[in-house]
């Protein structure tokens, strides 16, 4: 089953959820940026430091 079968078949079981994201020292959610910051956001590359 593909992807989008998948979301199909369990849309009504899902919920959104809410993504914040630190800008400028304090945190905001996503879906309150502008359209360039949320092009931005989407671009953002996340990596893990190793120690």
């Amino acid at each position: 089953m593909g992807k989008q079968e998948l979301l199909e078949k369990y849309k009504n079981e899902r919920t959104p959820v809410e993504v914040w994201s630190r800008v400028m020292g304090y945190m905001r959610n996503v879906n309150s940026f502008n359209v360039g910051k949320k092009s931005e956001f989407k671009q953002r590359v996340f990596y893990k430091v190793k120690h």
